[in-house]
């Protein structure tokens, strides 16, 4: 793996739009809270809809080895385009592998309630590493936008199911965005 790089060259860019932009953009734009923004060098370069599911783990608390509860453990989602082509990958760290290889490691900055009953939160992520040279390696935050479900359940967590995991359905859309300017 490599640190991220702070540029998009043209060539990529190009790429990038001609093979997801056209199939992956959304109507309007959404509403995002003002602590949800991208920087303002920053430009959003495409968005992709997320579905699979939130894992969560039992384990006893940090602190309190007699209280238990829900613990995420990683997302499982297939990225997909507007057409609902399968483009991708998002699973622990949080990485988003892009189906030519290229993926990124990101690392939350900001966060918002989701507008949804029972959905995990909207968040702002800061790319941290990529890899590859494909249509993920330019990028520099991601946005958590538009979720549905995922929450983990307030019951169920108990000694007696300490270890287990349960799969939580999930959607989402991720917005990814690379440095427009310096």
């Amino acid at each position: 793996m490599k640190t991220l790089k702070r540029f998009a060259p043209p060539a990529l860019v190009g790429l990038a739009m001609g093979i997801v932009v056209a199939a992956s953009a959304h109507a309007g734009p959404v509403p995002v809270p003002d602590n949800l923004k991208i920087p303002s060098q920053n430009a959003v370069l495409f968005t992709l809809d997320a579905t699979g599911s939130q894992i969560y783990a039992c384990q006893a608390r940090a602190g309190g080895p007699d209280i238990f509860e829900w613990t995420l453990k990683a997302p499982e989602a297939d990225l997909l385009n507007e057409a609902g082509e399968k483009v991708g990958k998002h699973y622990a760290g949080p990485t988003w592998e892009a189906l030519d290889g290229s993926k990124l490691v990101g690392e939350v900055v900001e966060r918002a309630p989701a507008r949804s009953l029972g959905a995990v939160p909207w968040l702002l992520l800061r790319a941290k590493v990529t890899e590859g040279a494909g249509l993920l390696s330019t990028v520099s935050y991601v946005q958590r936008l538009e979720t549905l479900g995922g929450t983990a359940p307030s019951e169920g967590c108990d000694q007696a199911s300490a270890g287990a995991e349960l799969s939580v359905p999930y959607q989402a859309t991720y917005a990814f965005a690379y440095v427009a300017a310096e």
